[in-house]
């Protein structure tokens, strides 16, 4: 089963970086410098910030769905991140080394499966998730510090 990754919209956090820090403070987010790699994984990029770059930490409802199993977590995106990218068949930079959970979901948002890799090689449970015809899309997360890694669809 051919799946694709995609980042997130970089549009959506770009204003995000011109306001102040006493500002993104009173929103819950924090301005940091990535001071190690890996140790930043940019969710727009789908790839580790480079030690002085500029990254936001901040919450990000990754799964909107009016199921019970809305989410939301702590994600990294990158100052200088640019467009989203999209990996397809393939394994983003930030999923390669760190253990992964797949949260698998229907069409209405609700869990319908999940499953754990530790050895950084996911591909084969993602095709494997997908063989239920009933798995409309995957959501990754780190295993360790739980946060939304990226999304995983059906590649047409």
């Amino acid at each position: 089963m051919s799946f694709s990754i995609s980042g997130l919209p970089a549009e959506e956090f770009q204003p995000l970086f011109s306001l102040p820090d006493e500002e993104l403070k009173a929103h819950g987010i924090i301005r940091k410098t990535a001071y190690v790699k890996p140790g930043f994984p940019c969710r727009i990029t789908l790839e580790d910030a480079e030690p002085g770059e500029t990254v936001l930490l901040l919450n990000y409802e990754s799964h909107k769905t009016d199921s019970p199993y809305r989410s939301s977590y702590a994600i990294y995106i990158r100052e200088n991140a640019g467009a989203p990218q999209t990996f397809t068949d393939e394994l983003p930079p930030v999923f390669k080394g760190r253990p992964i959970a797949l949260r698998i979901f229907d069409t209405d948002g609700n869990l319908i499966g999940a499953d754990l890799d530790m050895t950084g090689d996911v591909s084969a449970k993602i095709e494997r998730a997908f063989d239920n015809p009933d798995a409309a899309y995957i959501h990754a997360h780190n295993a360790m510090h739980g946060c939304f890694a990226a999304e995983i669809r059906r590649a047409s």
